[in-house]
């Protein structure tokens, strides 16, 4: 094989044992890689039912065939294992020199199985791993644990950890690198938690072997020149993300006071031109020339890396209107190793939650809206479990509704909170987080600047087709894997990845082939959920219900709300577009079509196939 390595090495944490071993060529060809990779490899090895947090649920790693090389923003890995959020399939990318180092030690994929009944550091080096204690690490946060790693195994090693929260198996955990890269919202990072994996280190020695070398550096010269000539390049060099504040607020999507609002008087404070006037340094991921990582000095003065997800659902939507106080809640969810955007939920359902008096039992005195410093106190506590509430809440909005109530201003899909963007004049996004193959995450089909743009208001079957032709797209990236941003922030033209993928393996794929293997890993990825969930039905492709029942009462759009049976229609369109039945259930015909026909058997013992 050229451009994949074919090999992926399964670690058992219990046994404390490692294996190279190969995996079948036509899984490479199916799904290229990366997200492909990981959910066949969960679909083949994940025992049925698996507790997230058991031994047996396995952590994937895997790469695609650019992650690594040169070439646009190509430093990714993902991570992909059973949520103990959802409950159902769950991953996330990582921007992390692991990408770089995964493909010099000739690895497509790292599987973890087991428990380790100690704290370990997994050191894989080239084709061999092992074990190193980590008690000595255990308890640190995540930048102090990769700076000691890193004075260990070196500069350039590939390194990603967990931090206090991933150890206290924090329902919403991620996997933390270079200290602001983060990935995983569905609880990747417990995961590593329950298994007592405190960081992960590759070193690699290997050339990766490609079709052909000179044509590919070629080919990804083009593409990063385009990219730094792209008419939009100076100014995301200037903002990044950030600049989305503003356009949030014009189109009344920013999320506001859990999402009650899509408009908020302080956005002002967190926007992206106050990002700039406060901007210490830029980062970015491995192998990237358009870096979004931009940092701040918080309340603290302590560094913090920013951009518009956290920010929108660490400051808006808690009523937060200080950028360094937003940047100071941010940078301790990082240093802890939390998602940012479900902290944001999580605190804005427990505001929220404790002002109708459902957290009576756990606080003396309601959470207020804007309280910088109490919400600070109540994320550390979450990290530790260290209090009542702290426990409570790292449980995640949805969870916690379970307990105590508040389920119908939990902003979740499936269990992973909404993104950073408020959906009650929005129904093709409300659809694009709804459908989205791990929760509400926006990285799947952010429809919603094209909606803004063709008549928001409509319930189409246009529209149910472009947030379908925009997963195909960015389940791709999810496979090469590299990040979208180029294509999406600055234009470039896809028309390089067919290329990209021709010169490191030999196959030529048009983009109706990669959009072919996207919908097979979509059905395949809705397949490990039916098989976990023992069944499957429309309601866990509702979006929430605040959007439906508490319409806007502020700014241009005051009034508006999503309308329930003109949804469904939308979601109709979707499942019909799809080739699956109005359950949401693909069929017969389209599993046979998408070369998926090895499904059946199983998925016929939890639903009726068509």
């Amino acid at each position: 094989m050229k451009g994949w390595s074919g090999r992926l090495m399964w670690i058992d944490l219990t046994r404390r044992e490692a294996k190279v071993v190969n995996y079948p060529a036509e899984w490479a060809l199916m799904y290229v890689g990366g997200r492909g990779l990981a959910a066949r490899i969960l679909w083949e090895y994940l025992k049925p039912g698996a507790d997230p947090l058991g031994p047996d649920n396995l952590l994937v790693l895997a790469v695609g065939p650019l992650s690594g090389l040169p070439g646009p923003s190509t430093g990714k890995v993902q991570v992909a294992a059973k949520s103990p959020l959802t409950g159902g399939y769950g991953d996330g990318n990582v921007g992390t020199m692991l990408s770089n180092e995964m493909r010099k030690a000739g690895l497509d994929a790292i599987v973890f199985s087991g428990a380790s009944d100690k704290p370990v550091t997994a050191v894989i080096d080239g084709s061999k791993a092992f074990f190193e204690p980590a008690d000595d690490l255990w308890g640190l946060d995540t930048w102090t644990t990769e700076e000691k790693l890193r004075k260990r195994y070196g500069r350039f090693a590939g390194i990603v950890e967990i931090g206090p929260a991933g150890e206290n198996l924090v329902r919403f955990a991620t996997i933390i690198s270079q200290e602001g890269r983060s990935g995983g919202r569905p609880g990747i990072g417990a995961v590593m938690g329950s298994k007592r994996l405190k960081a992960v280190v590759i070193r690699g020695n290997e050339k990766t072997d490609l079709y052909d070398q000179k044509d590919y550096l070629v080919q990804a010269t083009k593409a990063l020149v385009e990219i730094k000539g792209r008419p939009g390049y100076p100014f995301w060099m200037r903002q990044g993300t950030m600049a989305t504040v503003d356009w949030a607020q014009e189109t009344s999507v920013l999320p506001t006071y859990n999402f009650s609002e899509g408009v908020f008087d302080g956005f002002k404070g967190i926007d992206g031109f106050t990002m700039e006037s406060m901007k210490v340094e830029q980062r970015g991921c491995p192998n990237c020339n358009m870096n979004c990582g931009n940092v701040v000095l918080d309340a603290m003065g302590v560094k913090s890396e920013l951009d518009y997800e956290n920010v929108a659902l660490l400051g808006s939507n808690l009523g937060i209107d200080h950028l360094a106080d937003v940047a100071m809640i941010n940078r301790l969810a990082d240093q802890m190793g939390m998602d940012t955007e479900s902290l944001g939920t999580t605190l804005s359902w427990a505001i929220e939650a404790s002002q109708v008096g459902l957290l009576k039992n756990y606080v003396d005195k309601s959470l207020e809206w804007g309280d910088t410093k109490g919400l600070f106190e109540v994320a550390g506590q979450i990290a530790k479990r260290s209090t009542g509430l702290g426990d409570l809440l790292a449980e995640s909005s949805s969870g916690a509704c379970r307990k105590v109530g508040g389920c119908e201003f939990s902003m979740d899909v499936k269990g992973l909170g909404v993104s950073a963007y408020d959906c009650h004049a929005a129904p093709g996004m409300a659809l694009a987080f709804a459908t989205s193959p791990i929760g509400a995450h926006h990285k799947d089909a952010w429809v919603i600047s094209w909606e803004v743009q063709h008549d928001r208001f409509a319930y189409s079957k246009e529209k149910a087709a472009k947030v379908i032709e925009l997963q195909r797209i960015r389940g791709m990236f999810e496979s090469f894997t590299t990040c979208r941003l180029p294509w999406v922030e600055v234009g470039l033209s896809l028309d390089h990845y067919p290329l990209l993928l021709y010169y490191s393996t030999g196959v030529e794929y048009t983009w109706d082939d990669l959009y072919a293997i996207a919908d097979r890993t979509y059905a395949l990825i809705r397949a490990i959920w039916i098989r976990e969930k023992g069944g499957w039905s429309r309601d866990y492709d509702m979006p929430p219900a605040k959007w439906f029942k508490r319409p806007l009462t502020k700014g241009p759009l005051a009034g508006a709300h999503l309308d329930y049976d003109k949804y469904n229609v939308l979601l109709d369109y979707y499942y019909e577009l799809r080739g699956w039945d109005r359950n949401g259930v693909p069929t017969k015909k389209t599993l046979h079509r998408l070369g998926l026909d090895f499904l059946i058997p199983e998925l016929d013992k939890y639903v009726t196939l068509s």
